[in-house]
């Protein structure tokens, strides 16, 4: 067992207090009678599972200054997440990743500020996610986990799984990039390429469900990693001194983490750690993938399969979304909105962030500055706000531009033309 004071903080923590969690509830019908501590997948209307709380009971129990002194990490919300005993708690030296306000790269006087994902365990935010979707797994006694993935999501699962001694089966579009599926595999899963996209790898790990006994992890279709991305809103709101933002530009394949921070927001308020005021939320989305996008503008609750998807921002490469109504919802109820970003756009923004302020954005997270850009020159957005883009993973995992210069150090060097 490692001796990180973090996972003794966290294990001490969890048994020493009971889960607040009261039941479980249809997203779309409001049916709340799915019981706590038993497996769950969709609903029976074919939907997610929101996890409710006992709020008033965590309002005795805990107060945000105590949440605020105990070391970083989501699983500091306790609290607010279904994990019930120590012992099911999988850790692997999770941190409050950093906000970083942008200089260079934007005009003087704007706060525009990045929260870097990439700074949690195997590189992304889906390490919140899964995280706690592994943890929830193990504590239900379920061996053999499955799911799609485009890369990140499935890495994080490998890992998570992989510590907790649980088997994972994982299928990615046969265009992932490879780091992404050799990644998947060292870490421990069984990795296999589809020729197609991240919604027929999804078919693949449903239709083999019953055969294989395996636990569809897939996006939304468990109700335990909307736990685990919510904690990027309590972090977030932690970290800005329980003030919001104004905007929040999110990069949106699945919309995991949207919903969930759209659900900490609410359960903040109710607790009284924040006030009223929302940001405005702001799903974002490539011009070769955006169902989202054009559900929100036709003015729908949902949005139908997007045919012939392409980005090379994979991750939000998500033709078609189980949550598609809640994320809409959440955008229209802070009164945000959807965007579609060209991927010319995408990749330059990813550059210039990069040799001008020296952050190096994954593609979706640098498909967020080109929505902000977008944005702020169509007036839905102002110099005056206060925003927040979600660099999703760390740029290390993507390719990047060549460089070809060269020294002979046999030769004589011209040292005039580093000036």
């Amino acid at each position: 067992m490692t001796n990180s004071v973090e996972y003794k903080f966290t294990k001490d923590l969890y048994d020493a207090k009971a889960s607040f969690v009261t039941n479980l509830e249809c997203s779309i019908t409001g049916k709340d009678d799915y019981k706590a501590g038993e497996i769950h997948g969709l609903s029976e209307a074919g939907r997610p599972l929101l996890v409710r709380y006992d709020l008033d009971a965590i309002k005795n129990s805990v107060t945000k200054e105590e949440i605020e002194a105990r070391p970083g990490g989501f699983w500091k919300y306790r609290e607010l997440l279904p994990v019930n005993t120590g012992d099911a708690v999988t850790s692997l030296g999770e941190v409050m990743t950093p906000l970083i306000p942008l200089k260079a790269s934007v005009p003087d006087g704007y706060d525009i500020i990045v929260k870097d994902e990439g700074r949690l365990p195997t590189g992304s935010f889906k390490a919140r996610g899964l995280g706690m979707a592994v943890a929830m797994a193990k504590e239900l006694g379920q061996t053999h986990l499955a799911m799609p993935t485009n890369g990140n999501a499935g890495a994080a699962l490998a890992a998570y799984a992989s510590y907790a001694g649980l088997k994972t089966t994982v299928f990615c579009p046969d265009d992932t990039p490879i780091v992404n599926i050799r990644e998947i595999e060292l870490q421990g899963a069984d990795v296999y390429t589809v020729n197609g996209l991240i919604n027929d790898c999804g078919k693949i790990v449903f239709e083999g469900k019953e055969e294989m006994g395996w636990a569809d992890i897939s996006t939304l279709k468990e109700p335990y990693r909307i736990e685990g991305k919510k904690t990027m809103g309590l972090e977030l709101a932690e970290q800005l001194g329980w003030e919001m933002p104004d905007v929040i530009f999110y990069p949106t394949g699945g919309g995991t983490g949207l919903i969930g921070m759209w659900k900490a927001f609410d359960e903040m308020e109710k607790l009284g750690w924040i006030g009223s005021k929302r940001p405005k939320m702001v799903a974002v989305q490539a011009e070769g993938c955006a169902p989202i996008v054009k559900a929100y503008d036709d003015g729908e609750e949902h949005a139908p399969l997007w045919d012939d998807a392409f980005t090379e921002a994979w991750g939000i490469r998500v033709p078609v979304a189980v949550g598609d109504f809640l994320i809409l919802r959440a955008v229209r109820e802070s009164g945000g909105f959807a965007i579609a970003v060209k991927e010319d756009h995408i990749f330059d923004c990813r550059d210039r962030v990069a040799k001008q302020d020296g952050v190096l954005l994954c593609p979706e997270g640098a498909a967020t500055f080109a929505a902000w850009e977008m944005a702020l020159e169509s007036g839905q957005v102002s110099k005056d706000d206060k925003v927040i883009l979600f660099n999703c993973a760390t740029g290390l995992k993507y390719p990047m531009p060549e460089t070809d210069q060269f020294l002979d150090k046999n030769e004589p060097i011209d040292y005039g033309q580093f000036k």
